[in-house]
């Protein structure tokens, strides 16, 4: 059904900046009510309007975007319903329902973090174990962090029984908590504001569960109100972020940008910072707190060296991409016009003191396939064609795509024996070429030029020139293939013709001629 212009769903669809910026300001407004007034009444109104409020935008927001994934935002909504009544319980109660009160609490932290969990899955490219093991690491860090400033110190303190055990559970589920967001935050992208809100609410949660914890520990000592007003601000974040329409999005399976490792990189940096700073603040730790912290400190260690092998390894890899694409033609794969030049120079070794052969081929009637089937079946004609002519040459033959259907070899190879290696290369296009848009006949002409046993100083680009106006030759009067040092003194009905085969019914006899050439070339070593 179309939506009118004036209905509530196409305005909230329409939903300026401006109205996003009045709802930050409103719950801004109630929050510093909260910190001002400080009396029980206010501080239950508070919650009851902030979480009322959050509730009835993830549902209008739901209802409006139609998420991918919805469940996560009702574990949200049910999250802050628990948060809230635990926290109502709580001072209502003046602690007296404990442990009740931290039950509702600690679920509404297992629905947050599972919402989160469910969001960040499809993120989680396949085979991406750096992305897991820089997450791993931050939360390593945390962890650590953790039982020094806030576990430690409860376990020192005089609690005891079930106390103990809700004390230390906090700081725990606040690292799973920031291992997550730090995953979510090095994986998002600037379109995604829902994301980006949701990131913002959950660290003021993290900010006011640490005041809490240092709390617990006896570190320092806050008010209840300032320990309740971050928690109110993530509620806020949350509901303004299920109006936003990018919410619809979440969870949806989306490519993880290579500058986002150097975000994680930067994160896992911090995380050590942090860490290294245990032993200085531990440094009269008990036997407990020194075996637990030796153990983390072992795992961060050789969750780094690991970090730091695969990013070598991802560099090593990288290096080789790049000159493998700097060198050949990703069409078909030989080596380009560039590398062909500094073949010699690259590998004397294996040319000086040998004579040398260059041949090059040119595809007959290329452009008219191209003109006629189009530029994709161009390609395939190509890549079948430097596929068939790296099937004939020898292992120690050069090949190279010189540019658009050229080709050229370079062998180490006299002259005599150059003219059976251009029959065998044009004996390579007896077969019509099956492709994609039938089967197409193609033959092509070969230009011949070499010289005497190599020394160090051999222009390759004379060679190319002189190969290419023997192929010219060849080509104009349908010799196959034709030498330079005798194109001058060739007459233009003498030379040695290769038979052509233009049609699909290229013949029995044309192919065992083929195979003929190719077994006594294998016998010459060729």
């Amino acid at each position: 059904m179309k939506l009118n212009a004036g209905t509530p769903t196409s305005r909230l669809r329409n939903l300026g900046a401006h109205w996003y910026a009045v709802l930050l300001a409103g719950s801004a407004a109630t929050i510093i009510v909260h910190l001002t007034i400080d009396a029980q009444a206010v501080t239950f109104a508070t919650i009851v309007i902030v979480v009322g409020q959050t509730l009835a935008l993830v549902t209008l927001g739901v209802r409006t975007h139609r998420p991918v994934h919805s469940l996560p935002w009702y574990l949200l909504s049910a999250s802050s319903l628990l948060f809230a009544t635990g926290v109502i319980a709580r001072h209502a109660s003046n602690h007296a329902i404990h442990p009740i009160d931290d039950t509702f609490t600690l679920l509404g932290y297992l629905g947050a973090v599972l919402a989160a969990l469910i969001w960040l899955r499809p993120r989680e490219l396949r085979d991406n174990y750096d992305l897991a093991l820089d997450s791993a690491l931050i939360g390593l860090s945390a962890l650590l962090a953790s039982w020094t400033f806030l576990i430690s110190p409860i376990l020192q303190s005089p609690r005891t029984g079930v106390d103990v055990v809700l004390a230390t559970t906090y700081p725990v589920v606040d690292t799973l908590l920031l291992t997550v967001v730090a995953h979510s935050m090095a994986t998002s992208t600037r379109a995604e504001t829902s994301r980006r809100l949701l990131h913002a609410g959950l660290i003021a949660m993290l900010l006011g569960d640490l005041g809490y914890n240092l709390h617990s520990a006896g570190t320092v000592s806050f008010a209840s109100t300032v320990l309740q007003a971050p928690l109110l601000a993530a509620f806020a974040a949350a509901g303004i972020a299920a109006l936003h329409p990018s919410m619809a999005i979440l969870g949806t399976p989306r490519p993880i940008h290579p500058h986002r490792s150097r975000q994680r990189a930067n994160l896992v940096a911090i995380a050590l910072i942090v860490a290294s700073l245990v032993p200085v603040v531990g440094s009269r730790l008990e036997l407990l707190d020194r075996v637990v912290v030796s153990s983390l400190f072992t795992l961060l260690l050789i969750g780094m060296l690991v970090r730091s092998e695969r990013a070598i390894v991802h560099s090593t890899r990288s290096e080789r991409r790049a000159k493998y694409q700097a060198e050949h033609d990703m069409l078909t794969g030989l080596l380009n016009r560039t590398a062909l030049l500094r073949t010699l120079r690259q590998r004397p070794e294996g040319w000086i003191g040998q004579p040398l052969c260059l041949l090059f081929i040119d595809l007959d009637g290329f452009k008219r396939v191209n003109d006629s089937y189009g530029h994709s079946v161009g390609d395939e004609l190509l890549a079948t064609a430097a596929a068939r002519i790296q099937c004939v040459v020898r292992s120690d033959d050069v090949v190279s795509r010189y540019g658009g259907d050229e080709f050229v070899v370079l062998s180490p190879l006299p002259l005599s024996d150059a003219a059976l290696l251009a029959e065998r290369l044009i004996g390579a296009f007896v077969r019509p070429f099956e492709l994609s848009a039938g089967v197409i006949p193609i033959t092509a002409s070969v230009g011949v030029a070499g010289i005497g046993p190599q020394t160090p100083d051999v222009d390759v680009h004379d060679l190319i020139r002189s190969a290419d106006t023997a192929m010219y030759h060849a080509k104009r009067y349908s010799l196959g293939y034709a030498f330079h040092d005798r194109v001058r003194h060739m007459p233009a009905n003498s030379g040695r013709r290769v038979r052509r085969t233009n049609s699909r019914s290229a013949g029995t006899e044309s192919v065992a001629q083929f195979r003929q050439q190719t077994l006594g070339l294998r016998e010459l070593g060729l």
